[in-house]
């Protein structure tokens, strides 16, 4: 399904649905209902048409404030989603923005990206983001979508708990992590972040804006492991730090498991 759960859209980058995969005891996670994606201030008007064709009911915008005036995200005309938002920054900048600083090679931004995600699962104006995530999944009568600047990082994040959450298994919550590398229209994608970084940086070079554009394995298991050494299990963080207990898991997979 790898294909076909990517949404190939003009201006909106990394759009797919993080369901339809594997969970435990037999059960597979629903197609349709969890999307993902990075802005959606370029959309294109057939864009806003197909995505409001999934019937989206809730938007959960990760991004902060400076980065939703910076691009604010283009609507179709009978847009009726709730969208929840952060009212301070969630990340400053988006993570491969703030990796850039002062970065001079590939390498330098690759390390870099991983200091970053040491720390993603405890920013402190992203876990409360996380909880309301959280939130909307439990109570979302409808699909829901959630997004950042380029979908990849604290999109990439929140996505790898759900998934969690649902008893996918960790190799699949990789896998799925790992298609921003092919998702959609990867050119473009990394050319618009080219421009956002080069505004802020400077002249960083072209394999540079590759590696901060991009996701690697090493980066979501840097997180993982940050938030295992510190609470000792995902399941321990998800309770402790998100307010996802047991029984609130049970009943995201009451919810969105099938078979």
């Amino acid at each position: 399904m790898a294909d076909s759960r990517v949404l190939k859209l003009d201006g909106v980058h990394n759009f797919r649905d993080y369901g339809g995969y594997d969970a435990a005891e037999g059960a597979r996670v629903k197609e349709a209902l969890l999307w993902r994606s990075a802005q959606h201030g370029d959309a294109s008007d057939t864009d806003l048409e197909r995505i409001h064709g999934l019937g989206i009911a809730t938007v959960i915008d990760l991004r902060g404030p400076s980065e939703r005036e910076a691009k604010p995200c283009r609507r179709h005309p009978d847009f009726a989603a709730q969208v929840l938002s952060h009212p301070d920054e969630t990340a400053g900048l988006a993570l491969h923005t703030e990796a850039a600083d002062g970065v001079l090679s590939a390498d330098e931004a690759r390390a870099a990206m991983m200091r970053l995600y040491e720390g993603i699962a405890f920013r402190p104006n992203l876990v409360p983001m996380l909880r309301a995530y959280f939130d909307v999944l439990e109570r979302a009568d409808g699909p829901s979508l959630v997004h950042c600047v380029a979908g990849k990082d604290r999109t990439g994040f929140a996505v790898a708990m759900a998934q969690h959450v649902l008893g996918v298994s960790r190799d699949a919550i990789v896998a799925d992590y790992l298609l921003t590398q092919s998702a959609g229209n990867i050119e473009a994608r990394i050319a618009a972040g080219a421009v956002q970084i080069r505004e802020r940086h400077g002249n960083i070079d072209d394999q540079t804006i590759r590696t901060l554009m991009g996701v690697e394995e090493d980066y979501l298991v840097t997180a993982l492991k940050a938030v295992e050494d510190r609470h000792g299990t995902i399941d321990a963080y998800l309770a402790d730090v998100l307010g996802v207990d047991a029984a609130r898991r049970e009943a995201l997979r009451a919810q969105y498991l099938e078979g």
